[in-house]
């Protein structure tokens, strides 16, 4: 079994896709538009807006969409956690993930890790950057 998040991103789903793969590396691998839906009930006023996406960042698989494009974005009560193997690695990613976002805490040395940081990227998804031991 797994847990795989779902990240709804109201409107600005292409984007946020196009900046992860450019932050984190993330590969898409499945893109698919509301256009693209067979059912003529599909009611949704830009149908060039994506339905539903796929993406891998390191071993994990992200969904993604822009949900009804509302463009009121909120992602509370969670992060999205990217463990590093060096602290170039981590400071790399965090500063890619923080362009344009809000920094939480720094990147630092923690009593449970070389480097720890938290941030919420331009999107408001949260995320923790850690080193692993």
């Amino acid at each position: 079994m797994q847990v795989q998040p779902y990240l709804f991103f109201d409107g600005r789903c292409e984007e946020a896709l196009t900046f992860y793969k450019k932050a984190v590396g993330a590969e898409i691998k499945t893109l698919m538009r509301w256009k693209d839906n067979p059912d003529p009930a599909c009611n949704v006023a830009d149908k060039n807006k994506v339905m539903h996406a796929d993406i891998k960042i390191g071993d994990a698989t992200v969904l993604a969409s822009d949900g009804n494009g509302e463009g009121k974005t909120e992602f509370k009560g969670f992060a999205l956690t990217l463990s590093a193997k060096t602290a170039a690695e981590a400071d790399k990613m965090f500063t890619a993930l923080s362009d344009g976002g809000k920094m939480q805490m720094p990147m630092m040395k923690t009593f449970f890790s070389e480097r720890f940081g938290m941030l919420a990227d331009k999107f408001g998804v949260g995320w923790m950057v850690i080193v692993e031991k």
